[in-house]
């Protein structure tokens, strides 16, 4: 491919040998020869081309947002000739990437690292790598690209927060119901024995008063569950305060599996991950890096959709600045839960958030403010 030097080049060697030409000017004549040979000379060493083998691998291939990673190229001459320099561009995701590689001996290898950008979160193909070659007068060039590409995942960044609140339990086993497993330790209620029963279970207090057989009905206790819901939907956010709504639900998601909760991410949009212990959590920091609001998103509609079947179960959205109609979503399934929780980001007047009857309700400008608040007010 011709540069615009050599496009400059190619009209000077025309117009210089024409008028040298036609007004018998042998000075202007050899000056167009001498373009000519110029790009001669070009299109003579764009057929040494290199004969190159390229690798990569990205360290670490998951960070979160402003921490550091790095692309490693391999480079090896895999021809019988010296291979020239090489100015290669690799593509992160809508960035481009310059890589300078020097010129290599026949079946010499060269390594080049180079930092990638993870100012922002999101996930990145690393690749393909387009490898440069032109002459040195910079008059023609080419370029040829590697397929191969990979992977990198920024992460949102992460506030140490406190986990959902759960609502407590009164009871030192741990709260129970009539649908969880038999077997446990945790007396649930008493009923009448029925064959097979262990007659070490009999309540015989009970039995002399009903004057019938009653056991101990023991279960396994209910373990508190979590539910993070992310509104994906477009209407609420404003500027960038998505980012921060995004930061917040991976906050939540990642302080309740430390804390040994089992945590359930939803999106409006239908993303479901889980987290059942904190080995878990980054599957779902790999799902938030991706997420993205849409226009055509449900919204927090989406939350009748997700009432769980089982009792226990804390849930906490993250919203905008979504108007009262969408939040009243929250105050119908509030009874389905055993606590309820809105953080609504994006308040740039400090006024207090909607009201949602038996829930815990932040409203703050962004992530930061969010971890601050939410510690003061769940710790009370």
């Amino acid at each position: 491919m011709i540069t615009k030097s050599g496009v400059a080049m190619a009209v000077a060697a025309v117009v210089l040998s024409l008028a040298g030409w036609l007004l018998d000017y042998p000075e202007l004549l050899a000056l167009g020869l001498a373009a000519a040979l110029a790009l001669l000379f070009a299109g003579g060493w764009m057929l040494v081309t290199p004969d190159i083998s390229l690798s990569r691998e990205i360290h670490p291939p998951r960070v979160f947002e402003g921490e550091g990673a790095r692309a490693l190229i391999a480079v090896t001459n895999v021809s019988r000739r010296r291979s020239p320099p090489i100015l290669a561009a690799e593509t992160v995701g809508d960035r481009t990437v310059a890589v300078a590689l020097p010129s290599l001996a026949p079946a010499s290898r060269f390594q080049a690292a180079y930092p990638l950008p993870t100012d922002r979160r999101g996930v990145f193909e690393v690749g393909p790598l387009v490898v440069g070659h032109g002459d040195p007068l910079r008059l023609l060039h080419a370029g040829r690209s590697y397929p191969s590409t990979s992977l990198l995942r920024v992460h949102p960044r992460i506030h140490p927060v406190d986990p959902l609140p759960t609502g407590g339990s009164p009871d030192m086993d741990g709260p129970t119901s009539a649908t969880a497993p038999q077997g446990g330790v945790a007396f649930h209620s008493l009923r009448e024995y029925v064959r097979g029963d262990d007659l070490r279970l009999i309540h015989w207090r009970s039995a002399a008063r009903t004057g019938k057989l009653m056991v101990r009905h023991n279960v396994v206790p209910n373990e508190p569950r979590m539910m993070v819901l992310l509104d994906t939907s477009e209407d609420p956010y404003r500027a960038d305060y998505f980012e921060d709504a995004v930061r917040v639900a991976a906050s939540l998601v990642v302080s309740g599996a430390t804390a040994g909760f089992p945590v359930e991410l939803h999106t409006t949009g239908g993303v479901r991950v889980v987290a059942e212990s904190r080995h878990d959590a980054p599957a779902v920091l790999d799902a938030l890096a991706g997420v993205a609001h849409a226009a055509g998103d449900p919204g927090l509609a989406a939350l009748t959709r997700l009432v769980p079947g089982e009792e226990g179960v804390a849930l906490g959205v993250v919203t905008g600045q979504a108007p009262g109609a969408r939040i009243a979503a929250v105050s119908a399934v509030r009874a389905r839960f055993a606590m309820a929780s809105v953080v609504c980001v994006g308040e740039e007047h400090g006024r207090p958030g909607p009201a949602v009857r038996g829930a815990v309700v932040v409203n703050v400008r962004g992530s930061e403010d969010f971890a601050a608040v939410w510690n003061g007010r769940v710790r009370r």
